[in-house]
């Protein structure tokens, strides 16, 4: 009998596997990019019959050297939209464990990058660019509402959306039990489409017109210690906190792998950065094996 200290590794662990969909434009290229710079094995447009053959390779789960698998499918693929749903059940049957990172942005903002880069749409065959990515977003229903995420990417930055797949990324090769973003943000700039809960703090003191700290952004000291001067407010803030906190078992009971709570403020540099550096630094306390990410989303913007 062969001794099992001298047998070859059997291959047989299942990799980490982010499938990232969506909308044309909407920055699923810049997400594979942060997905390979974390370590993963990344594949862009691969038909999604060939997914459960690319899981069983050696190259994707032998050896340990990457971090995970991330493949990028979409309409490109002729058949992808009749396809997938088989599949995905297939996979879920033999035990794979996967996440959806569905990409979309609004019109006017996908309309713009086509316009800058001057590709074609992979619809765009007898239709106009607006046409077709009405004709996507329709097609690409379904798979959006069983997304385990949902990106919106039209207020995002390449640097942004890089960062928060990294942290997407990371967290993607632990064990947790659920993923938390808090994002603070200007109401100016637009409410966060992917927001699950949004609190305004605008009723805060606002440090936007102090002088000496009008510069600097929630996360300097001088203006945390301004916003939650007064003990009345920072109360309120505590209330709040202590709700979302009893919210987020119920969430995850629920099987919700992932929670976005948006806090903001009028221009999301001071009151909300502070807020929401406090909330996630608390919550990391309360929940020690959840993974909490911080996104200041319009802090750059007032720079």
């Amino acid at each position: 009998m062969t001794n099992p200290a001298q047998s070859p590794p059997r291959v047989d662990r299942k990799p980490v596997l982010f499938i990232l969909t969506g909308l044309s434009g909407s920055g699923k290229s810049t997400a594979l990019a942060a997905f390979e710079d974390a370590g993963y094995y990344c594949v862009d447009n691969l038909p999604v019959k060939l997914l459960p053959l690319l899981l069983t390779t050696k190259e994707v789960i032998g050896g340990g050297e990457s971090a995970g698998l991330t493949c990028v499918m979409d309409v490109r693929e002729k058949g992808f939209l009749g396809a997938y749903s088989e599949v995905f059940d297939r996979l879920r049957q033999e035990g794979f464990p996967f996440q959806i990172l569905f990409f979309e942005a609004q019109e006017p903002v996908l309309i713009q990058r086509y316009s800058q880069t001057r590709r074609q749409h992979p619809l765009a065959v007898g239709k106009g660019l607006v046409e077709s990515i009405r004709t996507e977003r329709e097609q690409l229903e379904p798979l959006r509402r069983i997304a385990d995420r949902v990106i919106d990417t039209s207020a995002l930055n390449v640097h942004d959306l890089k960062a928060l797949v990294r942290q997407i990324a990371d967290r993607g090769r632990r064990t947790s039990a659920m993923r938390i973003t808090v994002m603070s943000f200007g109401f100016k700039y637009g409410l966060p489409l992917n927001a699950d809960l949004v609190l305004d703090v605008r009723f805060l003191p606002n440090p936007y017109f102090v002088p000496e700290l009008k510069p600097f952004d929630g996360r300097h000291p001088e203006v945390r210690a301004y916003v939650f001067q007064d003990p009345r407010y920072r109360e309120l803030i505590e209330r709040y906190e202590g709700l979302v906190a009893e919210l987020i078992p119920l969430y995850e009971k629920e099987g919700k792998s992932y929670l976005t709570l948006a806090v903001g403020c009028t221009g999301g540099m001071h009151r909300s950065v502070a807020v929401a550096e406090w909330f996630a630094r608390d919550f990391q306390q309360s929940f020690p094996n959840v993974s909490i990410d911080v996104l200041h989303r319009d802090v750059e913007q007032n720079g």
